[in-house]
């Protein structure tokens, strides 16, 4: 795969950028757009690979939202709603009034939050070792949860591009975020989403636990729960074909299912 063209975009008053891949339009009509959202205090360098695998059949995104990878830093933290009021805007910009949204950890939030504010935009949605655990809401659950993760479920690559990312982020921006990322109710707000969604997660995933997933996706309309074998918090990266496949097969079905609705309704 070549490397993604960059698009420097300004939208809600933010500065971000986004990593395009397109494929050139055959006879078939092109899979949806797949749009590749970064976690807390990390950017796309983490979604690489899965944006590699996905980009060799059709449009690929990935965003470093405001204030994160090299983008300019806000006045202020943004709040989850910000972050998708930017990236639907992004997309917009770009041409993108359709996609699969995928989200990595405090990414699944904004995930959510985009396909909330606007359901006719976003198809599917993905969310990968989704945050917060509501029966452990507290900074240092999460801190150890995280610990544990990189000392013993993590690759030296992810735990590299992870890392570095927190370095280049810095702990006083970190940690404005996180109070966002704390006081976002993501098991209250999936209830409100009308589209399908996967709840995915690394099967030995300790920040996002099995129970909590379990629970999450039961909080949904409509929701897969999905666990890859040998894999942390950075599935993505570790388990990037995986991911890429469970990914295309989960658009592929709903967006079968969605044009069968059309041809016959009822």
């Amino acid at each position: 795969m070549s490397r993604p063209d960059r698009f420097e975009i300004e939208a809600a008053g933010q500065l971000g950028h986004v990593f395009v891949s397109k494929v050139q339009s055959g006879p078939l009509p092109a899979r949806p757009a797949v749009v590749l959202i970064h976690g807390i205090g990390v950017s796309h360098r983490y979604l690489r690979r899965l944006h590699g695998l996905l980009a060799e059949t059709g449009d690929t995104y990935s965003i470093d939202l405001p204030g994160f990878g090299g983008t300019p830093r806000p006045r202020r933290a943004l709040s989850v709603a910000d972050h998708a009021t930017y990236i639907l805007g992004a997309l917009e910009q770009l041409g993108v009034l359709e996609s699969v949204i995928v989200g990595h950890s405090m990414g699944s939030q904004f995930a959510l939050e985009a396909a909330l504010q606007q359901p006719g935009r976003i198809s599917q949605l993905v969310m990968m070792g989704p945050v917060v655990d509501s029966k452990r809401r507290s900074v240092l659950q999460q801190a150890l949860a995280l610990g544990r993760d990189s000392l013993l479920f993590e690759s030296p690559s992810s735990n590299a591009l992870v890392f570095t990312d927190y370095l280049r982020c810095g702990p006083t921006w970190y940690l404005k975020n996180l109070r966002v990322m704390m006081d976002y109710r993501t098991e209250e707000r999936i209830s409100g989403v009308a589209v399908p969604v996967l709840v995915m997660r690394g099967a030995n995933d300790p920040v996002a636990s099995a129970d909590w997933c379990r629970r999450l996706a039961g909080r949904a309309a409509r929701a897969l729960l999905l666990e890859i074998e040998g894999a942390g918090h950075v599935v993505q990266h570790n388990r990037a074909a995986d991911v890429a496949e469970a990914i295309l097969d989960f658009a592929g079905t709903h967006a079968t299912a969605r044009e069968a609705s059309r041809e016959n309704p009822a």
